[in-house]
Formats: structure tokens, C-alpha cells, sequence
């Protein structure tokens, strides 16, 4: 099982260049909110920017957009049926760009479910699945895209709590009573980089396994999982390594966790209070190198 120490952690945080603009530094589009759950798509939008992405793009139910573009002017913020797939490109190493989506959807919402498969087919990019979004990938056309992506080079990113997990386990047989062999085994039935949250978190890319147990129990509240989509989408935006995307992002959201039960209290922290910490923490991490 993987560790990395401070130096290792630090140059996994994404460097600027000076020349850098709002394109290079890399763009995340964003596939998350209902109109039950708004909340999900501005918390994801804003930790993605909190995380260093240049430019992230929502998608999102037409009756919230302008909530969430409300919620912070800098976001860009588009109906899900703005999307224009044919228009869709590689992404390249001096313009990178990443996909998260599903968080705040409703697992039954077929709708929402047909989004994150449209989504998988389309990019051609990193693509982070959570929340509800997960739910489309029980389907094994939508598994079978999981694998062809991986295939043609492209990652899959599933972010899934134990609930989820064992969903997505349960077609094909998988043992989820030890969540190490789990994280493992459903990266490699969808060719992807799994986070299986808990407790302790474990990131598996199929072969290398790290166990990351920085994290506590004030991060058992609503809101928190989308705060982590976000970082670690916004950190695949720029470009950073799948894995080490995966490992920086909870690593960051577990320690601005912990800086925020330091400055409030631990009963008192909310999704927005690890946002808040976010630069704080990402400090720190880049000084340890």
C-alpha cells in the first residue's frame, strides 16, 4: 500500500506559470445540480476554483442555473442542454481540461442518469463520477463505455461512498467486505481510479493502492462529498495525474477539514467551513516540499 510523505504530497500541487491564463491553468465542466439538490453543484463549482482550476463551466438543471450563478459570479453557468457534444476536443497539455459529474443528481432520475452516460461517450478528458451519477454505471453499457474509455487513454474517475460502492458491486459478484480488495476490484472492472470514502479512504487505480487516514468524523455531513468532487476535479483540470489527483484531492479535503474543526469545532464544521480552509491547507501542502 502507497505512501507518500510531504515532499511527494507537494509536487503533486500544480505550479503557475507566468504567462498563464484562465484556458491554460485548465478548464473543468462541471455536471451537477438538480432542482433538489442545488446545493451539490455550487459547492463542487466553487472547490474546483478553490483547487486552482482557471476556468470552471457548470451544466446544470435550467431552473436553478440562476441560483447557482448567483451563489458566485465567477462561475459560468449553462442549462444541461447548452452542452454541445459534437463540439468536444482532446484534451492537450498547454489547454487541459477535465468532467465531474454527478453530483446532486437523484439516483432515479433516468434523466440525470443518461447525462453522465452522454458525458462518458463524449470526453475526451478525464471524467470524475459521483454522488447519484454513479447510479448509470450499475448499467452495463455504461460500464462497458467505462471500459473502452480506458482503452483509448482516457481516465474514469468513480468517487463512491460504501453505500455506492456496493452497488456498483453487486452485478458482478464483488466482495465488499474488505475495502481495500474493494477499491481494487471495481477499478478494475471499470478501468478506473477508484476513491471509496469511509473512515479511511482507499484510492485504487487497479494496481497501486494508497490508504489515505487523514480524515475525521466532522466530515460525516452533507455537502462534504461534493466539496471533494470538486477539488479533485479541479486538480485533474490542470492537468494533474488521475492517482495523484485522487490523493492530493482527499488529502487536501480531509486536512482543511481538520483546520476547520481547529478554528470552529469539529460538531460545528460544514461542507463550506473545508471549502474556506481549502488555501490555508494547500499552502501548507505546497511549503512542505
Amino acid at each position: 500500500m502507497k505512501r507518500l510523505d510531504g515532499a511527494a504530497l507537494a509536487k503533486l500541487v500544480p505550479v503557475l506559470d507566468e504567462g498563464a491564463n484562465k484556458y491554460t491553468r485548465g478548464k473543468l465542466r462541471l455536471f451537477a445540480g438538480t432542482a433538489a439538490y442545488p446545493g451539490a453543484a455550487c459547492l463542487a463549482a466553487v472547490a474546483s476554483q478553490r483547487a486552482g482550476a482557471g476556468y470552471t463551466e457548470v451544466f446544470t438543471d435550467p431552473p436553478i442555473v440562476p441560483l447557482v450563478q448567483a451563489h458566485r459570479a465567477s462561475l459560468v453557468v449553462r442549462p444541461f442542454d447548452a452542452w454541445d457534444r459534437a463540439a468536444e476536443r482532446p484534451s492537450e497539455a498547454r489547454h487541459p481540461h477535465a468532467y465531474a459529474a454527478g453530483s446532486g443528481f437523484d439516483p432515479a432520475d433516468e434523466d440525470a442518469l443518461r447525462m453522465v452516460g452522454l458525458v462518458l461517450d463524449a470526453a475526451q478528458a478525464p471524467v470524475l463520477v459521483d454522488g447519484g451519477g454513479l447510479q448509470a454505471l450499475v448499467d452495463d453499457r455504461m460500464r462497458e463505455a467505462c471500459l473502452r474509455r480506458g482503452q483509448a487513454g482516457f481516465a474514469t474517475i468513480l468517487t463512491p461512498h460504501g453505500g455506492e460502492a456496493a452497488r456498483l458491486a453487486a452485478p458482478l459478484g464483488i466482495a465488499v467486505e474488505d475495502p481495500s480488495a474493494l477499491a481494487t476490484d471495481l477499478a478494475q472492472a471499470y478501468a478506473a481510479v477508484v476513491v471509496l470514502k469511509g473512515p479511511d479512504t482507499f484510492i485504487s487505480d487497479g494496481g497501486d493502492l494508497y490508504l489515505m487516514d487523514e480524515g475525521g468524523p466532522m466530515l460525516a455531513k452533507a455537502g462534504t462529498g461534493d466539496v471533494l468532487a470538486g477539488i479533485i476535479g479541479g486538480l485533474l483540470a490542470q492537468g494533474v495525474r488521475p492517482f495523484g489527483a485522487c490523493v492530493l484531492g482527499t488529502v487536501l479535503h480531509a486536512r482543511a477539514a481538520n483546520v476547520a474543526a481547529e478554528q470552529l469545532d469539529e460538531l460545528s464544521v460544514c461542507a463550506e467551513d473545508v471549502i474556506t480552509c481549502l488555501p490555508e491547507t494547500l499552502r501548507a501542502v505546497r511549503n512542505c516540499g
